[in-house]
């Protein structure tokens, strides 16, 4: 298997396991949303929660240029470190969500 369809793989297990875990709430939803075309893979949370609507991304991450760029990281422990787990090296993830100038300093790709 080549490299970018290794690492579609791996993300959409990743958001997949996420959203299997059962929520405090059973007024809020997390669902995956996969788009293999475009390479955009996100978390998407929705329902009603103390009278408020609730719809919003949790997780958005894009394959750009071989690389896996984290746009949004609204997991408490951070999804790079399951990617790193599952086989994605941290030379190939970029913290799209962290500044370009902060980028250099993290143990990840810059970009």
């Amino acid at each position: 298997m080549d490299k970018l369809n290794q690492y579609r793989d791996i993300i959409e297990k990743a958001l997949t396991a996420i959203v299997s875990i059962p929520s405090l709430s059973t007024n809020i939803k997390d669902r995956t949303v996969f788009d293999r075309k475009a390479d955009n893979y996100l978390i998407m949370r929705e329902g009603w929660e103390r009278g408020y609507h609730e719809h919003h991304c949790v997780v958005h991450i894009e394959i750009i240029n071989g690389k896996v760029w984290i746009q949004k990281d609204g997991i408490e422990y951070g999804i790079a470190t399951d990617l790193g787990r599952a086989g994605i090296p941290k030379s190939d993830i970029v913290l799209g969500f962290q500044p370009p100038e902060v980028r250099p300093y993290t143990e990840y790709a810059a970009a």
